[in-house]
C-alpha cells in the first residue's frame, strides 16, 4: 500500500471523542508493513487527533468536559462564525500523531487508543493516514 488512505468519520455531537484505533490498525494490517511508523492527521479546524486510555469511557466524558472548562464555548471571542473555542480546542490537541508500528501492530499501550476529537459537531469529517516503511 503505498501513498495515503482516507477514511470518514461520522459526529452526531457538537463534541465527541471517536475511537478510531480499529480503522487505523486495519489500515495498517492492509499495508503490509510490517516494521514503521503510521501517521494519522486531521484535515480540519475544529477537529484533532489524540492518544489516550481507551478502556474507561468516563475518561472521554471527564476529558470533554474538563477541556470544556479551560476553553469555554462562550468567552467573548471576536470570531464571526462562532466557533472559536472549537478553533482552540482543535489546536491544543494537534492535528496528527504518528504511532510506531512493530511486526504489523500498533506500538500503543495497554490502555491506548486513538481518538478523533470533534469541537464543532455534528459533521463529516475525514481522517487520512499515512504509512512509511522503516
Amino acid at each position: 500500500m503505498s501513498g495515503v488512505y482516507t477514511f470518514g468519520v461520522r459526529t452526531g455531537q457538537a463534541y465527541a471523542m471517536i475511537d478510531i484505533t480499529g480503522e487505523v490498525q486495519n489500515i495498517v494490517s492492509k499495508s503490509g508493513v510490517k516494521n514503521g511508523i503510521c501517521i494519522v492527521f486531521v484535515p480540519h479546524t475544529t477537529a484533532g487527533i489524540t492518544i489516550n486510555e481507551n478502556a474507561d469511557p468516563d475518561v472521554v466524558r471527564d476529558f470533554l468536559m474538563e477541556i470544556g472548562k479551560i476553553v469555554p464555548l462562550h468567552d467573548g471571542y471576536q470570531h464571526i462564525e462562532g466557533n472559536s473555542a472549537a478553533h482552540i480546542k482543535a489546536s491544543m490537541m494537534g492535528f496528527s500523531q504518528t504511532v510506531i508500528i512493530e511486526e504489523g501492530r500498533l506500538l500503543l499501550g495497554t490502555w491506548q487508543g486513538i481518538y478523533f476529537t470533534e469541537f464543532d459537531g455534528p459533521r463529516n469529517r475525514k481522517v487520512h493516514v499515512k504509512i512509511i516503511e522503516g
